[in-house]
This record gives C-alpha cells, sequence and structure tokens, in this order.
C-alpha cells in the first residue's frame, strides 16, 4: 500500500457507498465519505487523497462541478 492510502467516496447513495466502502475496507484502504457535492469539495480540496470515487448526480453541486473545482483546486 502506498504512503497514502485513504480514499474520499462522494456519494450520496449511503447503500452505494457501502458497498464500494467494503471493498476497498477489504484491500486495506482508509476511507472518508460525503453525501453531498459541497462537503465532498470541501474535503477534496483540504486533503490529500490515494483516490476520489465521484457520484455525478449529487445534492447541493453535481459531480462534474465537484470534479471541475478540484481540478482548477478551488
Amino acid at each position: 500500500m502506498s504512503e497514502n492510502s485513504t480514499v474520499l467516496i462522494i456519494e450520496d447513495d449511503p447503500n452505494i457507498a457501502d458497498l464500494v466502502e467494503i471493498h476497498l475496507n477489504d484491500l486495506g484502504y482508509d476511507l472518508e465519505r460525503s453525501y453531498d457535492g459541497e462537503e465532498g469539495l470541501a474535503k477534496a480540496l483540504d486533503n490529500s487523497y490515494a483516490l476520489i470515487i465521484l457520484d455525478l448526480m449529487l445534492p447541493k453541486l453535481e459531480g462534474f462541478e465537484v470534479c471541475k473545482r478540484i481540478r482548477a483546486g478551488d
């Protein structure tokens, strides 16, 4: 496992987030979760992650906009 083994899951459906979390836990990753785009964006910009799993249809801020802002760093 790499130095940073934390994955951020930005997903508003708890059942999907749970399933992804189960599989990533089995692979040894540490996990953080967000249930809306605004919270997910804030976490992504404030922390470093090995991977971000991002739903496209999210409350408060849709996934494409979250991705765009993460890439822009704002």
